[in-house]
C-alpha cells in the first residue's frame, strides 16, 4: 500500500513509500538535501517498518525541533496505524 505524508519543519514537502508486509519500500522525498535522503531511502529499503521508526524518532536537525530522518519516522508510524485502521 503506497502513502503519503506532508511533513512539517523541514524541507522536504513531500514523503512518499509503500508498506508491504511491514517492510518499507519505494521511498522518494519531494524537494529536501538530494543527496542525503536518495541515501536515506537506499539504507532502509526492505526494512521493518518498526525497525525504521526506532531508528530515526527523536532525531533533531538544530533547533527545529524534528529532521528529515524524524519526519520518516512519523510518516512510518502514521502508514502502520492507517494500516490496521483498514483491517
Amino acid at each position: 500500500m503506497n502513502f503519503n505524508f506532508t511533513p512539517v519543519g523541514v524541507c522536504p514537502t513531500n514523503i512518499s513509500f509503500d508498506l508491504i508486509d511491514g517492510a518499507i519500500h519505494h521511498v522518494e522525498f519531494t524537494k529536501g538535501c538530494n543527496g542525503n535522503l536518495k541515501a536515506i531511502a537506499k539504507l532502509i529499503e526492505g526494512k521493518p517498518a518498526e525497525e525504521i521508526i526506532a531508528l530515526f524518532k527523536g532525531h533533531l536537525c538544530k533547533e527545529r525541533g524534528t529532521s528529515c530522518a524524524d519526519q520518516l519516522a512519523r510518516a512510518v508510524e502514521h502508514a502502520l496505524e492507517q494500516q490496521k485502521k483498514a483491517s
